[in-house]
């Protein structure tokens, strides 16, 4: 990497990450503003915690999150089993095409298709409506996560195991989970990461009396910023980045797991 790529990657990193160390900042402001520091608190992440409609809300995300990254994961599982065992090549390019649509297609498009299927099939906006919208959302993600370690596992393994008698159900659980799980685990993580974070698909299909937390603090900012605002989003972004760092080292073991097979 030569000079100029590396200040241009530095640049990159600051104007992308500035914003989020300056907001972080200001939320241990004493003095309740955002342009001059007056001394370090932690009033306002203490205010988070003693507002319980916000707690109540927190543990809304939270739930969602685990729920749906939970589904999302068994189901994305077995597509992507689905997927690596098609052994017509059209067939398969298809459908990882149609998989990775929906990957790239915009939120907004996403939400207001949901938002129109639910309101056909009756489905009340809600707890439910939001968990059924995140694993649309999420299995494209985990299959493509899974799909690599399928892939890089050593195929004799299942081979083996059919010859020796195994049943569909001992190579499954035997043989492939136990050879994938860190792309499994990856998957889950991803899942988890994206639910945590998702805003424009979630106003569309959320209804009254429920709200996860990217469309708490939205409705927040309409009202005007307060530094709670700040505190909850620094915690939100830490959780984010404490979870992509763990993906980042099962991703590693992985491909040097797969790099050894």
């Amino acid at each position: 990497m030569n000079t100029l790529s590396k200040s241009f990657l530095t640049l990159m990193i600051i104007f992308l990450y500035f914003p989020i160390l300056y907001l972080a900042f200001y939320s241990f402001n004493a003095g309740g503003t955002m342009s001059n520091f007056d001394g370090f608190t932690l009033d306002y992440y203490k205010s988070v915690i003693e507002n319980k409609a916000l707690m109540t809300v927190l543990m809304n995300t939270i739930a969602v999150a685990l729920i749906s990254s939970g589904i999302s994961t068994v189901i994305g599982l077995f597509g992507a089993l689905f997927l690596y065992f098609i052994r017509q090549r059209y067939v398969k390019n298809t459908l990882l095409t149609l998989n990775n649509v929906l990957i790239v297609s915009p939120d907004v498009i996403i939400g207001a298709s949901l938002l129109i299927l639910f309101s056909l099939f009756g489905i009340t906006l809600g707890s439910v409506s939001v968990i059924l919208a995140h694993v649309a959302f999420s299995v494209p993600i985990v299959v493509l996560m899974i799909l690599p370690s399928l892939y890089q596992q050593n195929n004799n393994l299942v081979l083996a195991a059919q010859d020796l008698g195994a049943s569909a159900w001992d190579v499954l659980t035997k043989v492939l989970i136990p050879n994938i799980k860190p792309g499994i685990f990856a998957g889950f993580l991803m899942a988890l990461t994206y639910s945590l974070d998702d805003f424009a698909v979630t106003f569309f299909v959320t209804g009254n009396g429920f709200s996860t937390l990217s469309v708490e603090i939205y409705a927040m900012a309409r009202r005007g910023i307060t530094l709670e605002i700040n505190a909850i989003s620094t915690v939100i972004f830490v959780v984010v980045l404490i979870i992509a760092i763990i993906y980042y080292f099962v991703s590693d073991k992985n491909i040097k797991r797969g790099k050894t097979t």
